[in-house]
């Protein structure tokens, strides 16, 4: 399960995140509400965690443009406000549940687990052409073929299952798969994906990974003649 915490308070989103961590979790956290609102848009999180109150952009503002998006996420919302009007806001914007700080670590799991219970059947896959990427196994598959794929791989792919015809630029890549903190490059994109359209290739896919100068890649299905 992948959770996107989106709060400015840098000191409780690392320790929500290390929390959420040990309980099994694999979690983001970004520190703004612009920033929460491209993340949580991409569609690969089970559940967002969003305080209300933030610079740039507040958790009211996050949840209404997410939902515009057609995302359905659950909203796990956060805020120091206990008003009453706060919560019918946060709620018709689009939250699924509003939590008012300080809270208890046990109530906050507790909501959490509600929130990814109530999704009921999830998606496992993600699919373009003739081919599907399988979330839980990792692997790639078409027809009766499948490969594996690394971590790093499983990743990347994910991300261009996910945008599909849209282009995803090869610092978003970065950022995304290999963190703010890596020393990692642009060369470390164009070697993964080169991994990727083998692979593709391998299990006989209709899909390939096209690049676009400056703006990164994206998918297109091969025409029966290519």
């Amino acid at each position: 399960m992948k959770i996107l915490i989106i709060e400015d308070e840098v000191l409780l989103a690392e320790s929500l995140k290390t929390l959420l961590e040990a309980k099994g979790f694999e979690v983001e956290a970004v520190y703004d509400g612009e920033s929460g609102s491209e993340y949580a848009e991409l569609g690969i999180y089970d559940l967002l965690i969003l305080d209300v109150m933030m610079p740039k952009m507040d958790g009211c503002q996050v949840a209404r443009k997410v939902r515009e998006k057609r995302c359905s996420t659950p909203i796990l919302m956060l805020t120091a406000k206990s008003d009453i009007e706060d919560r019918i806001n946060g709620l018709n914007a689009g939250a699924d549940y509003y939590l008012t700080k300080p809270f208890d670590t046990r109530e906050l799991l507790a909501c959490i687990n509600a929130l990814l219970r109530r999704q009921g059947t999830q998606v496992n896959e993600l699919s373009y052409g003739n081919t599907a990427l399988d979330l839980e196994s990792a692997k790639l598959v078409c027809g009766s073929k499948n490969v594996r794929l690394s971590a790093r791989e499983f990743d990347v792919m994910r991300f261009l299952m996910q945008s599909k015809e849209n282009n995803v630029s090869k610092e978003t890549l970065l950022t995304k798969v290999w963190g703010y903190d890596s020393n990692a490059v642009e060369n470390h994109v164009e070697v993964y994906v080169g991994f990727l359209r083998k692979k593709l290739a391998s299990i006989g896919s209709d899909i390939s990974i096209e690049a676009v100068r400056r703006l990164g890649y994206h998918l297109e299905v091969k025409k029966q003649d290519d």
